[in-house]
């Protein structure tokens, strides 16, 4: 049998009836967009993060592009963000009209290193966007200094930290807005595509909700700036609404399969050997993937492969690196912590319902092919 780092089925199996029952309400509702089921999960997700407004839309992609331009964030601003993420973080900022910046990430956490985001800042610059990579929070307070001093935006991308906290405090709790995605991969997953923004701003959240609804304003049909056609499915609001109720588990879940992988896998760790997760000081770590590093990636990965045990890589391909984004300027070399980290990284199999017995012939894989390196 094929062991993947990610398998929804399991959940599947135990919350059945209670994804199906969400199906059928908002099939017998007789309204299957912008509904009672997108309104009061809208509420609920933002009375999760102490909040006050939270407004969905199509996917995490346009969270972060309507997110930025609900700040204001348009052509000839630049956004500052890092090269190790997902690839839909910096096409959000060009997709707003924004030029990206990057900031290298650090060797420990593979997170925004805060402490060269001065040196990045120029009179264009008019926002960041700390990216919650992997399950924990970037260092924030830092990061909020630094931005009030210089008038700065913060959207928190958000799309792998649902529910992980910084010294108490949400992601998503810390900037000006927050951008999140409900992959079904993620934490929080839907069963399709969707996203959302949350923000306590009023102002923000009018024009959030205009934009993600062509730039109308609560009458049909009168545009009052043009925006974008993004809306949170009906059908996986309801689902997410159920789900959120279990979010808390969701996230112990993960929390004991990575207390699994740290007990049997930390005497392999040390100089040029198997380095695990970091959690730093303060935060709690969710763990949306299970992100190892070792010099010999490429040989464990196949070796594991051969037995079919699918790990997956977050990512090969540090986004600066993309012909996409060669105009923006980077060579190789511009960001060598990103570049030597994208060699060495990879995930391994992590979600609430792994079972313990394919958990455990991962464990076994990986430490067979690690001692005979």
């Amino acid at each position: 049998m094929t062991t993947r780092v990610w398998d929804y089925l399991p959940e599947y199996a135990k919350e059945k009836d209670d994804i199906l029952d969400a199906v059928q309400k908002v099939f017998h509702s007789g309204q299957l967009v912008l509904g009672e089921s997108v309104q009061c999960f809208e509420a609920e997700f933002a009375a999760y993060h102490g909040l006050a407004h939270g407004t969905g839309v199509g996917n995490g992609t346009d969270a972060l592009t309507i997110g930025l331009e609900a700040l204001g964030i348009g052509p000839g601003d630049e956004v500052i963000t890092v090269s190790n993420t997902a690839a839909p973080t910096v096409v959000a900022i060009v997709g707003a009209g924004a030029t990206p910046v990057f900031v290298d990430v650090r060797a420990e956490d593979f997170l925004l290193d805060v402490a060269q985001v001065a040196a990045a800042i120029t009179a264009r610059t008019r926002a960041i966007v700390p990216v919650h990579l992997y399950g924990q929070c970037v260092d924030m307070a830092p990061l909020v200094s630094l931005a009030e001093k210089h008038g700065l935006k913060i959207l928190e991308d958000c799309a792998q930290a649902h529910g992980a906290r910084q010294h108490g405090r949400l992601a998503g709790t810390m900037g000006h807005a927050a951008a999140f995605s409900f992959y079904p991969t993620k934490v929080l997953g839907a069963y399709g595509d969707g996203g959302a923004v949350l923000t306590s701003d009023d102002e923000v959240d009018r024009n959030l909700k205009q934009l993600r609804y062509y730039g109308m304003e609560k009458v049909y049909y009168v545009v009052r700036s043009p925006g974008h056609n993004s809306r949170l499915d009906e059908l996986q609001a309801e689902i997410l609404r159920r789900k959120l109720g279990r979010l808390d588990d969701y996230i112990a879940g993960r929390n004991a399969v990575a207390r699994r992988y740290e007990e049997r896998l930390g005497d392999l760790t040390g100089p040029g050997g198997l380095r695990l997760p970091a959690t730093n000081p303060g935060n709690t770590h969710v763990y949306y993937v299970y992100v190892v590093r070792h010099p010999r990636r490429d040989h464990i990965i196949e070796a594991l492969k051969r037995q079919d045990i699918m790990l997956n890589v977050s990512y090969p391909w540090p986004v600066h690196t993309m012909s996409g984004f060669a105009d923006l300027g980077y060579p190789p070399g511009s960001l060598p912590v990103t570049e030597e980290l994208a060699g060495e990284i990879f995930s391994l199999p992590m979600y609430p319902s792994l079972p313990e017995a394919v958990q455990d012939r991962v464990i076994e894989a990986l430490r067979s092919v690690l001692e005979r390196l």
